[in-house]
């Protein structure tokens, strides 16, 4: 399976009025055509700010200081602004957490589409329509014409979800990232779209990144996965080697976090400390102040992705010595 998009050594860091923030810090992972790839950890560990810095839509605040992002064999952090924007929207899109904020409240559902569509294809106003109408249609929604001309405060929130990801797909793009997509849904509802965005990947053979904190959606969705952890890729390896032999304390901490049958009425087991607020100025690894197994090379040196198995790298010295 080729590689459609690599993430190497990125860095980025935000001017705030404290001083510089290093949020990302060598960020690095590739997402292979036809595959959904997810992105992992808690909040503030950097998942949606690596989404926002692969479609270039970072506030001016940021600033990505060193790597490189390379989609489709093109270096996107070397394209002028006119060209990035024939990208995203058209052969990379993304769906947001709160469709709700993300769809404009003046213009109809159908009038939103048809502007995307003409915006990134030669199809004109008619064909762009129908092929808005196609896509609605694919997205499980029932009723086109009446979503059509509804305005999105008339749908329900799993209706506007499914408008999202209709638009996102409307281009026929090669990437799809989805950055929490269920978060602001019940559980029934993110059932559906869970099994909805694999159904979509499968049948316009489309990549997917999936950016998320819940290891459940994780495990229903993912093929691989990225751990991240202040700024970092932690542990990266395919959903079965990491759910079933994780290697990095971290990872086996969230792990041991999620909820198992029988485990009522017992105490959830907790990863102890905080994220750090600014991980960049730190020295050595950046999990160490909050790792049982942590010893003194951890706090003096950050260790690289090393290898644990054929396609399982963990960030952490345990698994040097485990080699």
């Amino acid at each position: 399976m080729s590689v459609l998009l690599e993430v190497k050594d990125l860095n980025l860091e935000f001017k705030t009025s404290r001083g510089v923030l290093k949020a990302l810090n060598g960020i690095t992972f590739e997402v292979r055509r036809g595959e959904v790839f997810g992105i992992v950890g808690e909040t503030g560990c950097g998942k949606t700010v690596t989404g926002l810095s692969i479609l270039r839509l970072l506030p001016r605040s940021a600033k990505i200081t060193k790597g490189m992002i390379k989609f489709d064999g093109i270096n996107l952090l070397d394209l002028p602004p006119s060209e990035m924007e024939q990208v995203r929207g058209g052969k990379a899109a993304m769906i947001f957490q709160d469709p709700s904020s993300s769809l404009n409240p003046v213009f109809t559902i159908g009038s939103q589409l048809v502007r995307v569509i003409r915006q990134h294809t030669e199809l004109n106003a008619k064909q762009a329509e129908a092929r808005a109408s196609e896509t609605l249609d694919a997205v499980g929604l029932p009723d086109i014409k009446r979503i059509m001309t509804s305005y999105p405060h008339q749908l329900s929130g799993g209706q506007q979800q499914r408008v999202m990801i209709a638009m996102a797909l409307s281009c026929r793009p090669q990437l799809l990232l989805a950055d929490e997509p269920t978060t602001a849904l019940d559980v029934t509802i993110q059932a559906q779209i869970l099994k909805l965005l694999r159904d979509l990947q499968k049948q316009f053979d489309i990549s997917v990144i999936l950016i998320t904190h819940n290891l459940g959606v994780v495990a229903q969705t993912c093929d691989r996965l990225a751990v991240l952890y202040a700024g970092r890729v932690a542990e990266i390896g395919s959903t079965h080697d990491i759910f079933n032999n994780p290697q990095h304390p971290y990872t086996r901490g969230l792990m041991n976090a999620i909820p198992k049958p029988g485990s009522r009425g017992k105490k959830m087991a907790a990863i102890p400390g905080t994220v750090p607020s600014n991980p960049g100025e730190m020295t050595g690894c950046p999990f160490a102040p909050r790792c049982e197994f942590a010893f003194e090379r951890c706090s003096m040196e950050t260790p690289a992705l090393l290898k644990a198995s054929e396609g399982h790298l963990a960030s952490c010295f345990l698994v040097e010595h485990a080699g």
